[in-house]
Order: C-alpha cells, then sequence, then structure tokens
C-alpha cells in the first residue's frame, strides 16, 4: 500500500498540498486528477525522493521499484530494441556477467535467475510494446537518433514498461501519442500486473484503465474508487449535500447571531444570549463548495456558410517532394455542415491530408476544388512555437485589430479564454493550455467556415476540453479533427476518415470497433464494401445534389428552427437576469408577476421549438442516409 499521511509541499514559496493523507491500495490503477498547476507532477517528485515534503510522510513498500518516463529522450545511436532491453537493468547486468564469469556455480545461479525473470522472452515483450506504440520491425532496428523528439519520448515510455516496475507513475502518457498508441496504452494499463498511478486528462484512459481517482483539490487529496465517471458522479453529489449544509449552517448560525445581537445587552436575556453564543462555537462551520472558474472557448460564427461541398477532391495525390506521393487515390467530397474525425497511426498522412484541403499542399495530380470564398482557420499543436515569445496575447491581437480600441482588442482576447490577469503576459511565459488557447483563438480569429484542428486537446485540463466539447459543438462551420482523445472525437464528429495504406476513405465503425481492431492487432480497414453501384460518378454526384436540392425546404425550416431557439434563450437570459434583481419584487411586485409569466411562456415555447427541431432534424437525417 502507498500511504502518504500529513503531507505539506512547497515549492518556490507556493503552498501547493497542505496536511493532505491518502492510502493506495497495493496493484490499484489509479487517475491522479486535478486543475493545471495543482501540484500533481510535484506529488510525483515526492514520490521518487526528488522533492522532500515541508512536513509529513510518504510510506511505500520495503523494496518497492519506482519507474517513470525519463524527461530525456533517448538520442543515441542505438537500436530501439536494444534501448528498451537495456531498461530491465538486472537482466542486462546478469548478461554482462554470464559473459565473463567462470565459476560453475555463479553462472548456474545467474542461468537460474535469467529463468525466474523470464530473461529469455525480453526480445518479443520488448518487440511487442514498441510495435503497440507504433514501432514496426524495421523501425525497432533503427537508431534511435534518426527519430524526431516525440517519436522518441514513445521509445522512453516503452522502456519504463518493459522495465515492469512495483510503481508505475506515467505523467500525462497521450500527449505523445497518437489515438492508436492511446487505446493500445489503455489496454497495456488495464492489464499491468502491479500499481499505477496516472496523470492524465484523458477521460477515457481514465474510465478504461484506472479503477481509482485520486483528486488533488484545494491542496488536498481525496480517493475514490471506480473509473473517471464514477468519480464525477460521485464528487457532483457530494458537492451538492455539502452546499445544502452549507446553506443550512449559515442559516442556523445567522437565526443564533440575530438572537446574540437583540438580547445580550438585556439583563433579562442575558444568560438565554449567553447560551447561545455557547452554542454558535459548538455548531462550527461548514465549508462552501469552491468553484474553480473554467474560462470557456469561442468560435466566431461565420458570415455566411458557402453552398456545400466546400471541399471536392477528384483523383487527388499530395506529398511533398514529386514523384514522392504520401496520399493517392483521393476522392472525397466535405460539406459545410460535416464534422469529421481522421483516423490512422502517426506518419501515415494525417497531417498532410489536413494541409492539402486547407490549400497550404496542392495535389501532384488529380483536381481540389474549393468553394469560393471559403475561409480555412488551421491549429497545429507544433505551431505554438510560432507565437512571439516577447509578446502578450494583447499584441498578438492587435496586429490583427490595427485600428481597433483597447477595449474591443481586450474582448477578443478574453473571447479566447484568457483570464484578465494573463492578457499582458508574454507569450513565453503563459502556461500550455493558455498558449493553446491564444493559438487557437487566432486560428478562428477570421470567422472560417471549416476549422482544422490537430491534436488540440495537449495541455488542457478535462475541464477545459469539455469547454473545447462546447465550443466545437455550438460552432455552425465545418470541422476537421485530429485527436487522440476518444471522448472528444465521439462528443464533437458524426464522421470518420482513415488515413491508411496511402489513402482516405470513409470508414463504416464506430471507435468502439476502431479500438477493438487496434488491440486485437489487426490491421485498420477502410469502410466496408459497398453494394455495387453501377452508375457512373457523375450520375452518383449529381443524384446526391438532387436529393441535397430537394430536401433544401426541410434544412432551412431546421436552420429556421435553430435561430428561433438562439432568440428565445437571449430572452429567457434577460428575464433570469432581471428576476434575479430583489429590488424588483419590492419595487414593482406587478411588473415581476408580468415577467415571471412571460419567463414561462417562452420556456413553453423554447420547448415546443426543440421538439419541433428534433422531429425535423430526424427527418433530414433518414432522407440523407436513404
Amino acid at each position: 500500500m502507498i500511504s502518504i499521511s500529513d503531507l505539506t509541499v512547497r515549492v518556490a514559496g507556493r503552498l501547493l498540498i497542505e496536511n493532505a493523507s491518502v492510502s493506495i491500495p497495493d496493484g490499484m490503477k489509479a487517475g491522479l486528477v486535478g486543475r493545471n498547476g495543482a501540484g500533481k507532477s510535484t506529488l510525483f517528485r515526492v514520490l521518487t525522493g526528488l522533492l522532500a515534503p515541508e512536513t509529513g510522510t510518504v510510506s511505500l513498500p520495503k523494496r518497492a521499484r519506482i519507474g517513470q518516463v525519463a524527461q530525456e529522450a533517448p538520442g543515441t545511436e542505438d537500436p530501439l530494441i536494444n534501448i528498451v532491453l537495456a531498461a530491465d537493468k538486472e537482466r542486462a547486468a546478469l548478461i554482462a556477467e554470464a559473459e565473463t564469469a567462470s565459476d560453475p556455480g555463479r553462472i548456474a545461479d545467474i542461468h537460474t535467475r535469467l529463468a525466474d525473470i523470464d530473461a529469455h522472452s525480453a526480445e518479443s515483450r520488448a518487440a511487442s510494446i514498441l510495435s503497440g506504440l507504433g514501432f514496426d520491425e524495421a523501425a525497432q532496428q533503427r537508431p534511435a537518433s534518426s527519430f524526431s523528439g516525440g517519436w522518441r519520448m514513445r521509445v522512453a515510455l516503452a522502456a519504463v514498461l518493459f522495465s515492469e516496475p512495483d510503481l508505475l507513475l506515467l505523467d500525462e502518457p497521450t500527449n505523445y501519442l497518437d489515438l492508436e498508441g492511446t487505446l493500445w496504452l489503455e489496454d497495456y494499463i488495464r492489464r499491468y500486473p502491479y500499481s499505477v498511478i496516472i496523470i492524465s486528462h484523458d477521460r477515457d484512459l481514465l474510465n478504461t484503465a484506472a479503477n481509482a481517482i485520486v483528486h488533488l483539490d484545494q491542496k488536498k487529496l481525496t480517493f475514490y474508487r471506480g473509473s473517471y465517471d464514477q468519480f464525477a458522479r460521485q464528487k457532483a453529489s457530494q458537492d451538492e449535500l455539502q452546499m445544502k449544509a452549507h446553506a443550512k449552517n449559515e442559516a442556523q448560525r445567522k437565526h443564533l447571531q440575530s438572537f446574540i445581537d437583540r438580547f445580550k445587552a438585556k439583563a433579562s436575556k442575558a444568560r438565554q444570549a449567553q447560551s447561545r453564543v455557547k452554542a454558535l462555537e459548538r455548531m462550527g462551520t461548514v465549508s462552501a463548495v469552491i468553484e474553480d472558474h473554467v474560462q470557456g472557448f469561442s468560435f466566431p460564427a461565420p458570415e455566411k456558410l458557402p453552398a456545400s461541398p466546400i471541399v471536392a477532391i477528384e483523383g487527388g495525390v499530395v506529398g511533398y517532394e514529386p514523384g514522392k506521393p504520401i496520399l493517392s487515390n483521393l476522392d472525397l467530397r466535405i460539406d459545410n455542415d460535416d464534422r469529421i474525425a481522421l483516423l490512422g497511426a502517426n506518419g501515415n498522412g494525417k497531417s498532410t491530408f489536413a494541409k492539402f484541403i486547407s490549400g497550404r499542399l496542392a495535389p501532384q495530380a488529380g483536381s481540389l476544388k474549393l468553394a469560393p470564398h471559403l475561409s480555412t482557420g488551421f491549429f497545429a499543436q507544433h505551431q505554438i512555437d510560432d507565437l512571439v515569445p516577447d509578446e502578450s496575447a494583447i499584441a498578438h491581437v492587435r496586429k490583427l485589430m490595427p485600428t481597433a480600441t483597447e477595449p474591443k482588442v481586450r474582448a477578443r482576447v478574453a473571447q479566447m479564454g484568457l483570464a484578465t490577469e494573463k492578457m499582458d503576459t508574454p507569450a513565453r511565459d503563459l502556461s500550455g493550455g493558455e498558449k493553446a488557447r491564444l493559438l487557437m483563438g487566432l486560428a478562428a480569429f477570421h470567422a472560417p467556415n471549416l476549422l482544422i484542428l490537430d491534436e488540440p486537446t495537449n495541455h488542457l485540463d478535462i475541464d477545459s476540453r469539455n469547454a473545447l466539447i462546447q465550443a466545437l459543438n455550438d460552432y455552425p462551420g465545418a470541422v476537421i479533427l485530429i485527436s487522440h482523445d476518444r471522448h472528444l472525437i465521439e462528443a464533437t464528429v458524426d464522421r470518420l476518415w482513415l488515413v491508411h495504406d496511402g489513402t482516405v476513405k470513409s470508414y463504416d465503425g464506430d471507435l468502439e470497433d476502431y479500438r477493438e481492431l487496434i488491440i486485437s492487432g489487426g490491421k485498420p480497414k477502410a469502410s466496408k464494401a459497398p453494394v455495387e453501384d453501377t452508375r457512373s460518378k457523375a450520375e452518383q454526384r449529381k443524384s446526391a445534389a438532387d436529393r441535397r436540392a430537394s430536401l433544401a425546404p426541410l434544412k432551412k425550416q431546421i436552420d429556421m428552427a435553430e435561430r428561433k431557439t438562439a432568440k428565445i434563450e437571449e430572452i429567457i437570459a434577460k428575464l433570469d437576469a432581471d428576476l434575479a434583481n430583489p429590488k424588483l419584487y419590492t419595487q414593482s411586485p406587478e411588473k415581476a408577476k408580468v415577467m415571471i409569466q412571460a419567463r414561462a411562456n417562452a420556456a413553453a415555447e423554447l420547448s415546443r421549438i426543440e421538439e419541433e427541431w428534433l422531429a425535423l432534424s430526424a427527418k433530414y437525417e433518414a432522407a440523407m442516409a436513404g
């Protein structure tokens, strides 16, 4: 068991953990969650002995081996398979000793121990881990120096997994993995025979791999059994009970204090007042639930959506060098309301395809037709390096609004989800999540019709990811998404495209099908073979266009219902704001009565229009599917 008792940790004068205690049973797969900056990585440093706590103790099983991904990715000339094999230091030492040992007894002991630790299957285990993380047999024999930093971090992860420590500490391991690697890691952690503590903001990883959650909040540690979703439900229920208890406690204290204030000066009531003072002291207080505010995201809606298709590709071929295509045989279309996620391992061409449809790469063959006046917003994680380090968010935005007033510039930065106190901070001093928010806001600044997001969730915590989901679902344009966050994909897209074998095809299954495929080691397949259609492609396109044209009136009704919904929601919000003013009920009770009735009528109308919208949308989707 891992036992933390009365732990207090301070870093650079900042108190991160205070008198915190928690016990984690042996063999648990625990997710360590909390807001960015709460002190999760600092707690890992305490567990590994790299940081001494101010007070308190950390108790681990005797002789427990702790494993953590190396901070520095290996960049040597050694083949990847050798780097991973060397991570098992006992095996490596025994093999080295076996080559020089001359004493028969010692040689026998060495080989007995090698058999005990299953050393003879080491190469196949190491190869299996590397394969799961995206390295084929040929790549495993290449030197680490030939890979980029992100791929070398995968080697570091493979090494610590292969060493099988008694306590495995993983700090945001999916930040340098693709969806395929993340799915494989979920399954590996779930089956891992020893204890694991994982810091992650990937909700699906914590639901699939973790069987406990340790929550670091308000400088305290709390243990919950179950997955992340179970934790979220338990926490919400506890918060609700605490809020009720706090309200009741405050009401009781206010009542007692009122009696004391009224009668403490009266001799006849002094004894009763004094008894209530003692009762007030005994009662104590119930803490209010402290809710950290999460800055939202806001993607400005385009003034006009171009007619579909906004992107049409016929026989497309794209690459970076003439005669060396990365993707070919591309026959695809993107409509103005499409939500598409690109699946496929890193290196298969997802980012290449994103650059292609955004117009950053010209076709080497075939045609790429973009709708007139199509504007594209493009976010890629590596572009964070393009931010000017010495310039603030205000300075970055002012370049795009040179004639705007200072309040308007600051209002626009606020829409990107940056807090007021961070607006004037140089970009180099912003956190990873804050840089991502700024870059995403700059990418969508001119209200694009098509938004392309390449791994947008790195450095975003779970609540910020939920805010991103809401913003994407509110955005009316088309979205192309590349992400290793399965929860984000499932919550925002309705189509899956697979980038595999040098092309891009529609994928008929859902993400659960894809997960089973990856875990089983099967080769990804594109869409299932369709029923043979003997019509020419031109006839098929004409048929699809005719169907869309025939459904245009229905689509117009849906759009009108959406506009009505937005308008009524604005009316309700204004009424709610007015009704929240206590003076209204004392100064204008009749007006308050009229407004309450108006609010009820608006809510009923909103419910009716939403039902109408659902029925129209179902009808439209059924017609399109047919």
